[in-house]
């Protein structure tokens, strides 16, 4: 039976055991300046060397995961802290007794066993096998109940969420669009088993289903990393590499509601990842992009645009054609109209998606634009104008200085 030992993590980091957090963190930056591998490039020994001390220092750094790791002698995400503190306590209770050694014990009965199949069984389910059974042992040891059998039942696929690019005119007017998804299916090889082939006898156990994990004085037999417990292998589908899933490039099309705003999110069920083991495919969740438009911008449901008018108009006032989305409408301009004065036409934005019978405005601004005189009877005129008209419109400026 395989034997696996634990990692002194303060001797990796080169700190005692009462070392403080301080002291940690400077071993640990320390070390990383010498051996990571940005300055060791292509140095193998260096790399490993960074992963085992970026491994201690992820334990020792976090009080939590310290503590389990000082009480039990490893630690996994899977331990439960109590159990871990009440395993401590035990065993200080027998400090002056002789040394504890459960190797001759047999913890098979608390989880896995020839029960546990192996079909299905990837890369992600035999490392959570090899941690995922701690918490049912020391239950066992402390409260004497057998825990439950863990089942691999049928997992949901993930959902996925892309950005699409709308049309300006799509968004407003609704209709169909189109996006390229990269999402996973079920292998067709496989039928998402992950594996082809007659099992045979795992290399890692020797069929046994069990190694050994070291606990300070204690052996624990826990499920097979490697075959999950069961004891037998299979060989990867060629088609999946053992995942049970494939990776397919897809066009989907999907319906654009008319009023739809930029950045709304559309969900289109079932259309995500597929799931394992019979479970329901993930959703898709689309992220509205609305183009832009030469004349109009769009803020939520009003429309925006600026409308050029000459100086007689915004003197004497008028009214003037603009572009609206639906086509054209008559603007009043006000006598004494200002350059860059805004002027509203009610409900004529954008019909809302989600309030039915409501729309946004169109929000014009109104630019003077000053012509050139190229005439010299033009010019007269406007001599003429500045003698009837000699305010000085910056009378009030000075007067706030």
């Amino acid at each position: 039976m395989s034997t696996t030992q634990n990692k002194d993590y303060y001797a990796t980091l080169g700190v005692k055991k009462t070392a403080t957090s301080d002291d940690i963190r400077k071993a640990f930056r320390k070390l990383a300046r010498k051996y990571h591998p940005d300055v060791n490039p292509n140095d193998k020994k260096s790399e490993e060397k960074f992963k085992e001390i970026s491994e201690a220092n992820d334990v020792l750094s976090d009080e939590k995961k310290r503590k389990v790791y000082d009480q039990v002698g490893f630690y996994s995400d899977q331990i439960d802290p109590a159990q871990a503190e009440a395993y401590a306590r035990q065993q200080s209770g027998r400090r002056q007794g002789p040394p504890v050694d459960f190797g001759g014990f047999d913890f098979s009965g608390f989880q896995g066993g020839p029960g546990q199949g192996a079909a299905g069984a990837g890369k992600n389910a035999a490392d959570s096998a090899s941690w995922g059974s701690f918490r049912d042992i020391f239950s066992g040891i402390f409260t004497g109940n057998e825990a439950q059998r863990r089942s691999h039942g049928p997992e949901p696929g993930t959902d996925l969420e892309y950005q699409a690019p709308i049309e300006f005119w799509t968004a407003i007017r609704g209709g169909n669009a189109r996006i390229e998804i990269r999402r996973q299916e079920v292998c067709p090889t496989c039928h998402g088993q992950a594996s082809s082939g007659a099992p045979m006898t795992c290399p890692e156990c020797s069929g046994t289903g069990q190694v050994t994990q070291m606990g300070g004085r204690m052996k624990f037999n826990i499920p097979c990393p490697r075959c999950g417990g069961s004891g037998r292998i299979t060989n990867a589908c060629p088609t999946c590499h053992g995942e049970g899933l494939i990776y397919r490039t897809e066009t989907i099309e999907f319906r654009i509601k008319a009023g739809t705003r930029d950045g709304q999110r559309i969900r289109l069920q079932g259309k995500g990842n597929a799931g394992t083991n019979g479970g329901p495919q993930g959703d898709l969740y689309v992220i509205v992009r609305i183009g832009s438009h030469p004349v109009f911008t769009r803020v939520a449901d009003d429309i925006h645009l600026n409308v050029p008018i000459t100086i007689a108009e915004a003197t004497l006032g008028a009214k003037v054609d603009v572009p609206t989305i639906e086509g054209r409408a008559q603007l009043r301009i006000p006598p004494g109209t200002q350059s860059g004065q805004k002027l509203r036409l009610r409900e004529r934005g954008v019909e809302s998606a989600s309030v039915a019978g409501q729309r946004g405005d169109q929000i014009v601004t109104v630019e003077v634009v000053i012509p050139q005189l190229n005439d010299e009877r033009s010019k007269e005129i406007m001599r003429e104008f500045a003698k009837l008209n000699n305010q000085d419109p910056r009378v009030t400026l000075f007067d706030k200085l």
